[in-house]
């Protein structure tokens, strides 16, 4: 007879209607263990005694079903969807053989057709795998950079971003800054600071922000690079940018682990500002470190000396521009107008071109070819340009400056025009005025009468 396939269903009940046949179990027992019907069970019963065990399986196994689409649609389908759909989707082209071709069939129906013809392929079929990338293999040689925003300090602080820098090839956390959002200022801050620790590396791996690369293909100045860009030029230092986050795991998976380890440390300390958590950082990266850095493929530091001195460092981490200087010795910057003092030097820089330096902290120096041109200010409204473009990543330090010249700006008393018209309110009602006592023209009257009345006394 061969090997029979059965269901565990059907091997179950086989168990029990033996032991009914033993007379070990009632039908009544059994019925009730099977979930079956007294009479159920007794046909059951007579179906195993007669045909035997292989019996109790259902009649309809291994039979077409009775609803079956006919093999001549079913090619006639997949014929067209080869033809015509076979980039589609099995709900687009299930929608579109309905609408195009009369046949109503199934989404899954058409899914499975398609599986089977080779022309889908199932979600796991088509997962793809982001191959690891192995770590470079000295220290210094490629450092990532990345900016988080969160709530670093719980409710007890504002939120703000922290800047994160991290070696490829050990893992080490190089330089850790909080500051309130991600810019070119921020970023010449914490790299003055990486500096002065570890030296200049080979390169940065970083995102596409702007702060690292110029969106915009066809902008006039600049040469191509940001400010950051222009800076790392002059230090010798190259910044590549990541065409995925996936790219730069490394430092994403940081910044996950930061948002965990770092916020519960700072929350046991009771660190709530900026200032309190970057003094506390130091400790934390050293800890940090000494527990999970990796040892490097290769035991070279590639990070090289910067002999410079500090006015030369702060004159490369700044923002430098070039201006036209006008007729009148001025020139806009920053919704500013500068004009500069007329001395032997500036007389002749009309149409020229000078050179300003901006640093973080707020200081602008004017310029050219090396030389300090006195300057003074003519400010204008400072506010954001209606409907600026304003990257997510800045949006919060940009609301709070927004917030914070709002709130210089005092409100305007909003005048009524009987106000204006010098309108003195009066009592209402009908009658004589009820304001009399207040009227200087009365009360002019009864001290005039007051005083005929103590001379006739």
């Amino acid at each position: 007879m061969g090997l029979i396939t059965m269901s565990e269903r059907d091997l179950r009940r086989i168990e029990v209607l033996s032991k009914v046949i033993a007379v070990r179990m009632t039908i009544v027992s059994a019925a009730h263990v099977l979930d079956l019907s007294e009479r159920q069970v007794r046909r059951l019963l007579d179906r195993i005694q007669t045909g035997g065990a292989a019996s109790i399986r259902h009649k309809a196994i291994g039979r077409p079903s009775n609803n079956r689409i006919n093999e001549g649609i079913r090619d006639y389908a997949v014929a067209l969807v080869r033809e015509c759909y076979a980039d589609f989707g099995p709900t687009l082209a299930t929608e579109k053989l309905a609408e195009r071709d009369g046949l109503q069939v199934s989404r899954e129906t058409v899914r499975s057709w398609m599986v089977d013809a080779g022309l889908w392929l199932s979600r796991k079929q088509r997962r793809t795998f982001h191959q690891p990338r192995l770590r470079r293999e000295a220290y210094g040689e490629l450092v990532q950079i990345d900016g988080s925003e969160h709530r670093w300090f719980e409710d007890r602080g504002p939120a703000c971003s922290l800047l994160v820098f991290v070696d490829d090839a050990t893992g080490r956390l190089m330089q850790l800054r909080f500051v309130r959002s991600e810019s070119a200022f921020t970023y010449f801050e914490a790299l003055a600071l990486y500096l002065k620790r570890h030296g200049a590396p080979i390169a940065f791996y970083s995102d596409k922000h702007s702060v690292f690369r110029v969106a915009k293909k066809d902008a006039k100045g600049g040469q191509g690079m940001t400010q950051f860009g222009r800076a790392l030029c002059e230090l010798n230092i190259e910044i590549l940018c990541a065409n995925s986050s996936q790219a730069k795991g490394r430092v994403e998976r940081m910044n996950r682990t930061l948002q965990d380890r770092l916020v519960k440390e700072m929350r046991l300390a009771g660190i709530d500002t900026m200032d309190a958590g970057n003094a506390f950082l130091p400790d934390f990266m050293d800890d940090y470190n000494a527990r999970f850095a990796v040892v490097p493929a290769r035991s070279d530091d590639l990070h090289r000396p910067v002999n410079l001195a500090p006015d030369r460092l702060s004159d490369i981490l700044c923002k430098r521009e070039q201006r036209y200087v006008g007729s009148q010795l001025t020139f806009s910057y920053e919704r500013k107008r500068i004009m500069l003092e007329e001395t032997d030097v500036t007389r002749g820089l009309v149409g020229k071109y000078v050179e300003t330096y901006a640093y973080a902290d707020d200081r602008l120096d004017v310029r050219w070819k090396g030389y300090s041109l006195p300057y003074k200010v003519f400010d204008k409204d400072q506010r954001v340009t209606h409907a600026a473009i304003t990257e997510n990543k800045r949006l919060g330090d940009v609301l709070a400056y927004i917030k914070e010249r709002q709130d210089e700006r005092s409100t305007p008393e909003v005048k009524s025009s009987s106000d204006k018209n010098g309108y003195i309110k009066r009592a209402r009602g009908p009658g004589r005025r009820k304001d009399f006592t207040n009227d200087p023209a009365v009360i002019a009257r009864r001290r005039k009468a007051l005083s005929q009345q103590q001379a006739a006394e």
